[in-house]
């Protein structure tokens, strides 16, 4: 498995059919594993959050989710094959558990959002793919109790649908009472997007890197921080390491 190191953060070089391979050759094995994507924004994060840093980069399976980390592999010199969208695996995986009659359990969002997105699949597929659902709102010593629900839910595939790092230290930190759960993987607001809540930008603007921006046009008061300080960030980490590199040859 071939591992790029971009900014402290280690990526699998895989592109979305290598990952679907290797996820379903991980179920089929009884592994687990446990997956995470990053983006601009969590790399950046992962520069000061050392706990965030560990869970993200002690997972099975790490993909670039968004196209500024495949842009910033070219710059470095180490590129990546492609974009592997959490929430275009998200899709591809509940086409997956259907297909191999895996269970899915769907943890995170608002009740009414998490409701929504289980009725569409069910509607979608059928109601035999779902293992159970929770909404994400939660306190923390309730998170033991709610991975061992999972836990003895039956799923082989876990979805959670809560902002960073909550989600990625839970999955990190509840990962053995996680252990009869063969896939485990953060998704961020993708059950907003499944349910029709919060409308995903169109495929050109996916492919040219702009998605984030039409996000950010849906809620510019809630992700103002996110992306134009945290790719601003990134963009100057991008171009110190660069110039950090090509000042030592």
């Amino acid at each position: 498995m071939e591992k790029i190191n971009i900014l402290n953060t280690s990526i699998d070089n895989f592109s979305m059919e290598e990952t679907l391979k290797s996820i379903e050759a991980g179920i089929e094995k009884g592994l687990q594993l446990h997956h995470v994507v990053v983006n601009a924004g969590k790399i950046v994060a992962m520069q000061s959050d050392l706990q965030l840093r560990k869970s993200v980069n002690e997972s099975d399976l790490i993909n670039a989710d968004g196209q500024a980390v495949v842009w910033a592999s070219k710059v470095l010199g180490k590129p990546l094959k492609e974009r592997v969208a959490g929430i275009d695996l998200m899709i591809e995986l509940v086409r997956l558990a259907h297909q191999n009659q895996y269970k899915i359990f769907f943890f995170g969002a608002k009740e009414d959002v998490v409701k929504a997105v289980v009725d569409r699949y069910s509607n979608e597929y059928s109601p035999n793919i779902i293992a159970g659902y929770r909404n994400g709102y939660f306190k923390k010593e309730d998170e033991q109790n709610i991975a061992k629900q999972i836990s003895n839910s039956g799923a082989n595939i876990l979805f959670v649908a809560i902002s960073s790092p909550t989600k990625e230290n839970f999955l990190y930190e509840n990962k053995k009472l996680l252990s009869n759960v063969n896939f485990i993987m953060g998704v961020g607001g993708s059950f907003d997007v499944v349910s029709g809540k919060v409308k995903r930008a169109p495929v050109w603007m996916q492919n040219t890197g702009l998605e984030w921006f039409y996000r950010f046009i849906q809620e510019p008061r809630r992700m103002w921080k996110r992306y134009l300080v945290g790719n601003s960030k990134f963009i100057i980490l991008v171009l110190k390491e660069k110039f950090r590199k090509s000042n030592s040859h």
